[in-house]
């Protein structure tokens, strides 16, 4: 069995502020954070970019560009840029900050969906800024736009402009099949890096059986052409990245995909979470891999070639 690469989702789009007082706003927060995720054994840092006035999403590179040198310099983790960006964005904003930072590798979202967080909104009695309930609600009439056009353009631009490769975020079956149509087409390359995604409202539910036949889905159609991992939402996190390493699959976790650690206890760091799922995995007798090890699995070209 391989070595289990743990990947941390530092600050994602979906929480807002006034959901934790611990998720990471100001590149100062998010760099300070990465690191310490690193350092508890996160091989690959995936980002995105906040407001540091506000806290909403922003696709600016100049943001990115106020913490991507400082974890670079700080550490060796692969850093892997957001394409999916925030709620809203179009392709070219989410493309902004990638094609400037010519980063190893960046996530990279398999087909269009609902995406509906709204149900996060009801749970917040008073909200820190007047952007986060609005931005929640909205979601009920919300597609994440992410057409066989827009993956091509993306691939084209990113991946073989700068020799950039992709974590290929899979929220459903028919996201497995779109993959494997690029695949066949050679539009990209193996080994394929792939996240199966669990727990969001429009996409495939957080249940056991689904991470298996996900699994056996993907099994049939890449073979040994692919690499996987899992992540869930909320409180599934912690079960089905657990069930991802019994597997022999990969394991991502983070303040992105959940703002908890235990039943009732916010994590307090993103370090927290890594620090945790990589106790349960050692205690399963699963090695995890550097960043280095992260880097020849995946083929990945190298920190010293990012533009950053």
């Amino acid at each position: 069995m391989s070595k289990v690469i743990i990947s941390v989702a530092v600050t994602g789009a979906i929480h807002t502020p006034s959901m934790s007082d611990y998720l990471p706003i100001t590149p100062q927060e998010i760099a300070e954070q990465s690191i310490a995720a690193a350092e508890a054994g996160a091989a690959i840092i995936h980002l995105h970019a906040r407001d540091p006035n506000d806290g909403r999403p922003t696709p600016d590179p100049k943001v990115f560009m106020q913490f991507l040198p400082v974890i670079k310099q700080s550490t060796d983790a692969v850093i892997n840029i957001t394409t999916g960006g925030g709620l809203g964005m179009s392709v070219d904003e989410r493309l902004a900050a990638p094609l400037q930072a010519k980063p190893e590798m960046c996530s990279l979202n398999m087909g269009s969906m609902n995406f509906n967080i709204s149900g996060s909104a009801a749970r917040i009695k008073n909200f820190k800024y007047e952007w986060e309930r609005p931005y929640l609600e909205g979601t009920t009439d919300f597609i994440f736009r992410n057409t066989f056009k827009d993956i091509e353009q993306i691939v084209e631009r990113l991946g073989k402009g700068h020799g950039t490769r992709f974590e290929f975020e899979c929220y459903d079956v028919g996201h497995l099949y779109n993959l494997a149509h690029m695949l066949d087409r050679k539009v990209v390359e193996p080994p394929l890096f792939t996240q199966t995604i669990f727990g969001i409202l429009g996409g495939v539910g957080a249940e056991p059986r689904n991470l298996l036949f996900m699994k056996e889905t993907a099994d049939r159609l890449f073979g040994k052409d692919y690499v996987w991992s899992v992540l869930a939402a909320g409180r599934n996190q912690m079960p089905f990245t657990t069930m991802a390493g019994m597997l022999g699959g990969n394991v991502r976790v983070g303040l992105e995909d959940s703002l908890w650690l235990g039943r009732g206890v916010q994590a307090k760091s993103n370090a927290e979470q890594v620090a945790k799922i990589r106790r349960i995995l050692e205690e399963l007798s699963l090695e995890i891999a550097t960043p280095a090890e992260a880097r020849q699995i995946l083929a990945l070209k190298g920190g010293d070639k990012v533009g950053f």
